[in-house]
């Protein structure tokens, strides 16, 4: 039987990170919360419930999930945001390959609550994400703050049936905070790899990112949460490529 370390990163989670950390406890070994100085009651229910608690200096969202697998001790790491929890079909997906793992790796749909709604369509469903693999052959990688596993070439991911839960946003106003904020890190990250930006891409994603979502992913079939999200999904492209081009301008100057 293979022995799992559950990981996951937390800032202010008091609102999510007792039920992310109840899912993981009948499947992993060990489960480790890597903390970047919350000032909320994390901490507290961390210490509560038993979990290898250690506070970390966040410098990025790659940065500090490879900080916190570092620190796992078992074969296999099963990461989570502390905004997620593993549903109760998955948990037995999990829990029945303990046993023997015939993969490397393990991928899953997540499934995003929004504002009370679970969103289906609008490109945020399914969202297929690798959380489960052997500690020697992935790490995290991407760009900020979008981070992915990435495993060593030529090994593919089993799927595995049930959903990763991500409680995203109680409020539209949220949502649109986060946008503005994640927006910023994106445009800094590409500014950062040369990537370039246009007066033709600000002027053309926003809206092909909206037919896309709306139409071709169905976000239409979401009602009016459906429509929201596309629309805010269009915003992060115009935001993303505005804040980008900024930085392209004052560098010139």
């Amino acid at each position: 039987m293979i022995k799992i370390s559950g990981v996951i990163i937390a800032f202010n989670e008091e609102k999510h990170i007792e039920r992310c950390i109840k899912s993981l406890q009948n499947l992993c070994d060990e489960i480790i919360v890597v903390d970047s100085f919350s000032t909320d009651q994390t901490p507290a229910i961390c210490h509560r419930l038993g979990v290898k608690f250690s506070t970390h200096a966040f410098v990025g969202h790659i940065e500090q999930k490879n900080y916190a697998m570092s620190l796992a001790t078992h074969e296999f790491i099963l990461s989570l945001d502390a905004d997620e929890a593993l549903s109760d079909e998955l948990v037995s997906s999990i829990a029945q390959l303990k046993n023997s793992p015939s993969y490397p790796a393990y991928s899953f749909n997540r499934m995003t609550n929004y504002c009370g709604h679970w969103v289906r369509h609008c490109d945020w469903y399914p969202d297929v994400k690798v959380r489960l693999w052997r500690k020697d052959i992935g790490h995290w990688g991407g760009v900020n703050p979008h981070d992915i596993v990435e495993l060593k070439a030529g090994i593919a991911p089993k799927h595995l049936p049930g959903d990763l839960l991500h409680y995203s946003y109680d409020t539209i106003s949220s949502h649109i905070t986060q946008t503005n904020k994640f927006t910023t890190i994106a445009a800094q990250a590409l500014f950062k790899q040369n990537k370039k930006s246009s007066l033709f891409k600000i002027f053309t994603r926003p809206p092909l990112k909206f037919l896309k979502d709306y139409f071709l992913r169905l976000g239409l079939l979401d009602g009016r949460y459906g429509f929201i999200i596309c629309c805010i999904n269009s915003l992060s492209a115009l935001l993303k490529y505005s804040k980008l081009y900024e930085l392209e301008q004052n560098r010139e100057i």
